[in-house]
């Protein structure tokens, strides 16, 4: 090995020349000073690392394994390492060795590559996203805000739109509340949670479930729905397929009031995506709208059974739809959108700062990162859920200023401007931002410390048979027992920073004579049966303990149940030890909270939530998570100033109270009761003058993009298709399209048909419903009315900007131009004809030259006007219409007005479309797609995703069938495909 150090520190000062992070987790300058010798003794923040100091000096064996290649997580690089100094042949070692240092060397200017082409791209993207907000706060009119400068600028609550002052209604003055939340990943059950099991299953899982619990205990609520996916696979708990499990309440102890009668909280499981199969957070995104249409089902029922139970006979809607997570939030978008109820939502983990994060580490391209965690999907889902919804909770003030901050759709300074704006009762000219409200996650208080849990008996410290059977599982890693235990909670990922710790621990031998390490790593079997990234951390962590020979001093059990977790904490705190949790970055911190409620002194990280919760709790300190030394020093203050750590005991212990779920739920339901009145408004069957009690199935048309020809043939063979056999008489038609109705009235006169030979028209891309009727003396078909549902606009009139959004679209509109040469000529004009109350559409002269509709939709929503836009007619006619307005939507609506169950719906829709036509695709009803035998216009329309169709739609569904051609005979032999009657 020695004859080849000259070669070897060569190639590390190439591989330290390709720039900052090129030298793994020791970071770039700081690593190349350790290399060249020029770190300096002193105590554990400032002395060099032990690895530049192995017999005296620079070991480049150890610093490759463990500074360079761990830095890559390439595993394989290692064992080609093992294989190296494992030869005999001094050539061959060299060749390899040789070999090995140019790969790293490669990934090392690869890595460069990558945070240059990101550094680049966020720099443009920040100057893009400030001109358009500064031209957006320039576009709105000067009086808009006019004294608002420095008005609440120091009330960081009214900052964010978040304000509890006023004519607050008491909750005790209400009784019948009914609140769903939706969480749809991971493995969610209310007793013996297994987190940790999966990437999936982890603190999310268990703050939603406490959440319902706490929930259902406060005064004022009836019922509380947890909705999440109903699990049938192999070797996973029946528990998980059980429909509806019922949640032990939560006792809180102290409370000044009476909970009242109460149908208590429930995990509701709702079937959706594959039978057989578990799926993982980011395979779940194409099964979202069977969820909605099933969960549509079940709210709309039990709103009608407890208004049978307390609400004399009226449905009592839900008070609020909660979604937690991305694809959770499109959920409750969509469900609060048909229910025309208000949503909430909780972010929890957001897209955005995910992708930034795996950017900065130079792994993976944009590309690679989309692929595996679907992460443009997610951070769609992000920014519909902004436009949706009424309150954004967050945990953190840095979430709300480092994180949301990142969107389009809100932005700090906007928000505040707004607020003073509603505040005053002044025009907002159709903009709006989401409430963020800042509610710490709660804790359960049922395992508070006692005295005889941190003193027990000093004479017999060994464990008494009584004792825990998990403290007897942790104990028996240890020589000796009687140390302080430092306990590290936290699932085997990267990001949870567990390899640092250990480090830290390793190398500062007074810590290690000093205390025991207890790592909480989740449960597992054979790390071989793991997942690849679960893997690669647990191995690197046990290695680390092989290299620093720390067997005896650390603990690692295999299994443990969430039942156990409080009696690790009590052991930790028995043995007057510490809890250390030095992730990168903390999202939520509950693992801090539970730790100071059971008398443990903390060190955390000082990236995320700690910060704040350090600000109440003040019960130890915070680290840089990225200086293995300055954790090495706080734990080794911590446990050996003992009077600093009863004082940070004390504090914690005092001062948690303001974590708890009774706190969070005062403070929850004191923001829910000030929402605005929204309520589902279905009217009634009697009030239609159409045929609704007999349909056994709809049939709905929403071909788009085709000539007037083959619209009008279509239609005739569609309802060709059931004029015979069982479903004659018994079926209704839709007709579906971005039509308005007075083009609508012109296509049936063409055809030559009646209007009432449909049971309803859905127009205007989903933004009007209309219903024909005839007067029974009156039999010419001129004489048809065409009636407007007011009760589905009132659904979907929620934060729509109106006529402020349409003076900004045409402001808009005469800058979108197609230039030739030095002259300039406008392609997009407003359309008044094909306009109406909620659709704003404009005349396109020439679709080659039209921008993307994702820019459109992103200049929206850093403009805070919350709509939707959509290209149609081939890409000739742009409408723009209300966040909840969709033809999909529409059809969601007809179907509780009607009573008709989707999967006895059928949607018939061509090969193409407009660009909302993916969204038809989804659900409980069947799909037939019409593949040939027309000619579809060419357009741009569905260049807009940033995200594959795959990630939208199962299109391998049994739900879906394409054909060829649209004759009667091809369109019943797909509807009999479907299980539909036809004969």
């Amino acid at each position: 090995m020695y004859g080849n150090d000259n070669w070897i520190n060569s190639y590390l000062d190439a591989i330290l020349d390709a720039g900052k992070g090129a030298a793994g987790p020791g970071g770039g300058a700081g690593a190349a000073a350790r290399v060249r010798g020029s770190g300096s003794g002193g105590g554990y923040g400032d002395r060099p690392s032990l690895l530049l100091r192995e017999r005296g000096h620079f070991s480049p064996a150890r610093y490759f394994v463990e500074e360079v290649i761990t830095g890559y997580d390439e595993t394989d690089l290692y064992k080609t390492w093992l294989r190296a100094n494992a030869m005999r042949s001094p050539q061959e070692k060299n060749t390899r060795l040789e070999n090995m240092t140019w790969r790293i060397w490669n990934l090392a200017r690869k890595k460069k590559e990558f945070e240059k082409e990101e550094a680049s791209r966020l720099s443009k993207r920040r100057l893009e996203n400030e001109k358009q907000q500064n031209d957006g706060t320039a576009d709105m009119s000067e009086d808009l805000f006019e004294g608002v400068k420095g008005e609440d600028a120091g009330d960081p609550a009214v900052a964010y739109g978040d304000s509890t002052t006023g004519n607050t209604p008491k909750i005790s003055s209400f009784d019948k509340l009914y609140i769903v939340l939706i969480s749809l990943h991971g493995l969610i059950r209310g007793e013996n949670m297994e987190l940790g099991r999966d990437s999936d299953t982890g603190g999310q899982v268990k703050y939603v479930v406490e959440l319902a619990k706490a929930l259902s205990s406060s005064p004022g609520v009836y019922r509380v729905d947890l909705l999440t996916r109903q699990i049938l696979a192999p070797n996973f708990d029946r528990g998980y397929g059980e429909p509806d499990e019922m949640l032990a309440s939560t006792s809180f102890k102290n409370l000044k009031y009476e909970r009242g009668k109460n149908s208590g909280a429930h995990i509701i499981r709702i079937p959706f995506g594959p039978k057989d199969k578990h799926l993982a957070k980011e395979n779940i995104w194409p099964f979202i709208q069977d969820f909605v249409d099933s969960a549509l089902d079940h709210v709309v029922r039990m709103s009608k059974t407890i208004g049978e139970e307390i609400g004399s006979g009226c449905p009592v809607w839900p008070a609020v739809i909660h979604g937690h997570y991305a694809s959770a939030g499109v959920a409750a978008t969509l469900l609060s959108g048909a229910l025309n109820v208000p949503m909430v939502f909780t972010g929890h983990f957001l897209g955005k700062d995910k992708l930034e994060g795996l950017l900065k580490q130079g792994r993976q391209t944009r590309e690679q990162i989309n692929m595996t965690y679907k992460i443009m999907r997610r951070i769609e889902a992000e920014e519909l859920s902004l436009d949706a919804s009424e309150i954004v909770i967050a945990s953190t003030r840095q979430e709300i200023e480092e994180q949301w901050n990142l969107y389009d759709g809100f932005e700090v300074m906007l928000a505040r401007k707004l607020r003073a704006l509603v505040k005053r009762g002044a025009n907002c000219y159709g903009r709006y931002m989401p409430r963020m409200v800042i509610i710490p996650p709660g804790v359960e208080f049922g395992h508070m410390i006692h005295d005889f849990d941190l003193y027990g008996d000093e004479d017999n410290p060994s464990l008494a048979s009584e004792d825990p059977s998990i403290w007897f599982e942790i104990m028996r890693f240890f020589t000796n027992p009687r140390k302080p235990m430092i306990l590290a909670i936290a699932r085997p990922y990267a990001e949870k920073n567990i390899t640092t710790l250990v480090k830290a621990f390793g190398e500062c031998h007074p810590l290690r004579e000093l205390a025991n390490l207890t790592l909480i790593m989740g449960n597992r079997e054979a790390i071989s049966k793991m997942n690849k990234v679960s893997a690669a951390v647990l191995t690197s962590v046990l290695t680390l303990i092989d290299e620093y020979d720390l067997y005896g001093q650390v603990a690692y059990p295999k299994h443990h149940k969430h039942s156990e977790v409080p009696d690790i904490y009590r052991l930790a705190a028995r043995t007057k030890g510490a809890f250390v949790n030095v992730a990168y970055f903390e999202q939520f911190g509950v693992t801090l909270i539970e730790a100071a409620m059971h008398g443990l002194p903390v060190i955390a990280t000082k990236n995320g939530a700690p910060v704040e919760i350090h600000q109440v709790l003040d019960n130890g300190l915070l680290v840089d998570p990225h200086d293995q030394h300055s954790i090495a020093d706080a734990l080794y203050k911590m446990l050996s100033e003992k009077q600093f750590w009863s004082r940070c005991r004390e504090n914690g212990l005092k001062n948690i109270h303001q974590f708890s779920w009774p706190e969070h739920c005062k403070n929850y339901l004191s923001r829910i009761l000030t929402l605005g009145p929204r309520h589902p408004a279905f009217g009634n069957k009697e009030d239609q003058k159409v045929p609704v009690n007999c349909r056994k199935c709809i049939i709905v048309i929403a071909v788009d993009s085709v000539s007037k020809e083959d619209l009008v043939q279509i239609i005739r063979n569609s309802i060709e298709a059931t004029r015979t056999g069982t479903l004659s008489g018994s079926t209704g038609f839709v007709l579906s399209t971005s039509l308005t109705i007075a083009e609508i009235r012109s296509l049936i006169k063409y055809t030559g048909m009646l209007p009432t030979d449909f049971d309803a028209f859905i127009c205007n891309s989903g933004s009007d419903i209309y219903y024909p009727s005839q007067s029974s003396d009156v039999p010419s078909n001129s004489r048809v009315t065409f009636a407007l549902d007011n009760n589905y606009r009132s659904h979907i009139e929620y934060r729509w900007g109106g006529e402020g959004l349409r003076k900004y679209l045409v402001k808009w509109a005469s800058s979108v131009v197609e230039r030739k040469g030095r002259t300039e000529k406008q392609i997009i004009f407003e359309d008044s004809e094909h306009s109406s109350t909620y659709c704003l559409a404009f005349r396109v002269v020439n679709p080659n030259h039209l921008p993307p509709l994702k820019e459109l939709q992103k200049l929206m929503r850093i403009q805070s006007l919350r709509c939707h836009a959509l290209y149609n007619h081939g890409a000739t006619r742009l409408s723009v219409i209300p966040i909840h307005a969709s033809r999909s939507q529409a059809l969601r609506y007809l179907s509780i007005r009607w009573g008709i169950e989707l999967p006895d719906a059928v949607v018939i829709v061509g090969e193409t479309g407009d660009s909302d036509y993916e969204e038809l695709f989804g659900g409980l009803h069947k799909t037939i797609i019409l593949k040939g035998g027309f000619n579809t216009p060419a357009n741009r329309i569905h260049t807009v995703r940033r995200y594959p169709l795959q990630d939208v739609v199962a299109l391998d569904s049994s739900n879906i069938i394409g054909i060829e051609g649209f004759s009667s005979d091809d369109i019943r032999s797909a509807m009999q495909q479907l299980g539909i009657p036809t004969q």
